[in-house]
């Protein structure tokens, strides 16, 4: 099992990456695949053409405020992990689970190491673990897992998005996070990056993945709301991602 963490500021396309690098992995057999989406935005479903309806922040909510009301001879844990499984997205070559955000207040502290647990044994039935992350990536420190085995920092094409992506690396060390590998991804590249911006792409001390360049096929199909797993096998962003994977699975 490997675990491939997407991450990077809001709006350099990570969510867009993360079906790309899941489309790859797929065409090349390597499935079942285990797809979450850790943003609150929740896109990633919308990208896979999944549709979901509950979240775990959602499940975890009503787990608080009824733990002390369970069926009998009901542990805390299996009852947990029974709610949680409902809420499985189980596809032919995908599953899914969205993590949302708790609704009310509360300490989720003793939830979050049971969540943990239950995440660690789930993804031990998939190959690949596909995580469309939060910036932050809080989700990996405190309810799926500190290990990540190829963490890659997806950034537009400016200065302000390396700076970025080296602040995000950054954290995920200052949250205790194991990270095998790590990349810098330029999505919505140009043909060539100027000079300027590969100097700066080496001050970040990342090593570069690579770029995925400006596609029109999935701008029309966001707009469209089409999967882009539905893409043609010729479109260039969908080419290049999976030359990418190559390098790092």
């Amino acid at each position: 099992m490997s675990i491939i963490a997407v991450a990077g500021k809001g709006g350099t396309g990570k969510t867009t990456l993360s079906a790309l690098i899941i489309r790859a992995l797929l065409n090349r057999g390597s499935k079942p695949i285990l797809a979450i989406d850790a943003d609150p935005n929740a896109n990633l479903a919308e990208s896979l053409g999944i549709k979901h309806e509950e979240s775990i922040g959602s499940v975890l909510s009503d787990f608080l405020r009824g733990r002390d009301s369970l069926p009998a001879g009901v542990t805390k844990q299996a009852y947990l992990e029974m709610k949680l499984h409902q809420i499985l997205h189980e596809g032919r070559d995908i599953d899914l689970l969205v993590m949302g955000v708790p609704e009310g207040p509360g300490c989720y502290c003793a939830a979050n190491a049971m969540l943990r647990d239950y995440f660690e044994r789930l993804a031990g039935n998939y190959p690949f673990v596909v995580v469309d992350n939060e910036a932050g990536m809080e989700h990996f420190s405190r309810k799926t897992a500190a290990v990540i085995d190829t963490l890659i920092l997806c950034t537009a094409y400016s200065l302000k998005g390396l700076r970025t992506a080296s602040i995000l690396s950054g954290m995920a060390d200052r949250l205790g996070i194991t990270i095998a590998r790590r990349y810098l991804l330029i999505n919505r590249a140009p043909d060539r990056l100027s000079s300027a911006f590969e100097e700066a792409v080496q001050e970040t001390g990342i090593p570069l993945l690579g770029a995925i360049p400006n596609d029109p096929a999935i701008e029309e199909a966001e707009l469209a709301g089409r999967s882009l797993l539905d893409l043609p096998g010729d479109a260039p962003a969908v080419k290049r991602a999976f030359e990418l994977v190559q390098h790092f699975t």
